[in-house]
């Protein structure tokens, strides 16, 4: 996997940007942790589950997954595969860089968008989970803006990078 981009190509605001992508998902995560033992020890030690705990843990890691493809993206650390490209010229890796980042964009932008329709049609009857009845439409939006938001980092932060070793920084 080739290295994240440093610290200093990655654009302003993003340490900012990260750290509260970060905290919003230790938030979700441990929610997500404190409901899981709540809901065992109930079970277990009570014998009273916690009502609708399969529910909120589908809707919260929906959320904190969705939550990271932002946090990735602006870290420039997706999963990637070098079987071909490691052995390109070190002058051709920022422009591979920027032409992947725009092909994922793209990717993820269709995602978003077929994400956001789903959500709608979600919304349109009015689904909601089956026992505590939370609707499900706005984790949908949620996901897709999250997905949206991801594939504009994706263009952008391999770009900036590009942009920057052009000018010779």
């Amino acid at each position: 996997m080739p290295e994240a981009l440093p610290e200093t190509t990655r654009p302003r605001g993003a340490f900012g940007l990260r750290a509260a992508l970060a905290v919003l998902g230790g938030v979700l995560l441990m929610a997500l942790m404190g409901m899981t033992v709540t809901d065992v020890i109930g079970r277990y030690l009570f014998n009273a589950p916690l009502r609708g705990a399969t529910e909120l843990t589908e809707l919260l890691l929906a959320a904190v997954v969705f939550l990271g493809l932002p946090a990735v993206a602006l870290a420039d650390e997706h999963v990637t595969v070098d079987l071909v490209t490691d052995r390109m010229p070190a002058a051709v890796k920022p422009w591979r860089g920027a032409a992947t980042g725009l092909f994922s964009a793209v990717v993820l932008a269709v995602v978003a968008w077929r994400v956001w329709v789903y959500a709608a049609q979600i919304g349109g009857y009015g689904g909601t989970t089956t026992t505590l009845a939370i609707p499900i439409a706005p984790l949908g939006y949620f996901c897709a803006v999250c997905t949206g938001f991801g594939a504009l980092l994706t263009a952008l932060v391999p770009a900036h990078a590009l942009i920057r070793h052009l000018k010779g920084h």
